[in-house]
């Protein structure tokens, strides 16, 4: 048997790590704390919300902003999680996909404490959290599916720092994460500028709507343009 053969038949690593992605700058983060994830994913054209499954556990401290670490750990397993907090730095925000299985927890309430000790600001999954009553405890924020009091393994394969695939909504690490009681977007870090450079477009029609609300109006005024211009079909 060649040497060849035998790098086949080798095992692979069971974690595989990358700790130097490119990060975006931090004033640009910042533009985006206490931002309403309502008007992050206008500023993307609708887009870029996770799951609506994937919601705060602690409806009381679910307002976040950060830089994502990724992880993927695929089913039943949190290896990558592990990984992740390896290579995280103080105010990120651990994204980690279970590949959606949810038939065992990815996380649970010791595991969150580490991570808000070492400074990190949340934790992100696509799958389930166990430990209900520490979680609240620790107070660190997650947003998960769900809870479930199964448990995982440690046995990977898994990766951490590279790009994953949650519910079909692509996470790079250096993305942008804002998250708030509707949920989590996911700021691609090459549309970070865009969405900050449009920020205060969206504030100034969301303030203007509001003040034609106060005023008394009823309908939306794209809506009587419709039909004035004729798009609008009734049976008489």
């Amino acid at each position: 048997m060649d040497s060849r053969s035998v790098a086949m038949i080798e095992d692979p690593p069971v974690l595989k790590l990358r700790r130097n992605f490119e990060r975006p700058p931090a004033q640009l983060v910042a533009a985006l704390a206490d931002v309403p994830t309502g008007y992050v994913v206008d500023c993307m054209d609708g887009h870029g919300a996770l799951d609506y499954r994937v919601k705060s556990l602690l409806p009381g401290n679910s307002k976040f902003t950060g830089v994502a670490v990724t992880c993927d750990c695929g089913p039943a397993d949190n290896l990558g999680v592990l990984g992740a907090m390896d290579i995280a730095q103080p105010g990120d925000v651990i994204v980690a996909t279970t590949q959606a299985f949810c038939a065992t927890a990815v996380i649970g309430d010791l595991l969150l404490a580490m991570m808000k000790n070492a400074g990190l600001t949340a934790f992100v999954t696509d799958g389930l959290a166990r430990d209900l009553e520490g979680i609240e405890e620790v107070g660190f924020p997650i947003f998960c599916k769900g809870i479930t009091p199964n448990s995982p393994a440690r046995n990977g394969p898994a990766t951490a720092g590279y790009p994953i695939n949650v519910d079909n909504v692509y996470v790079c690490p250096g993305d942008v994460i804002v998250a708030d009681r509707d949920g989590v977007v996911v700021v691609p870090q090459a549309k970070l500028q865009q969405v900050v450079d449009r920020l205060d477009t969206v504030k100034a029609l969301e303030a203007r709507a509001m003040a034609q609300i106060d005023e008394g109006v009823t309908m939306p005024g794209f809506y009587t343009e419709f039909v004035n211009a004729g798009k609008v079909e009734e049976d008489r």
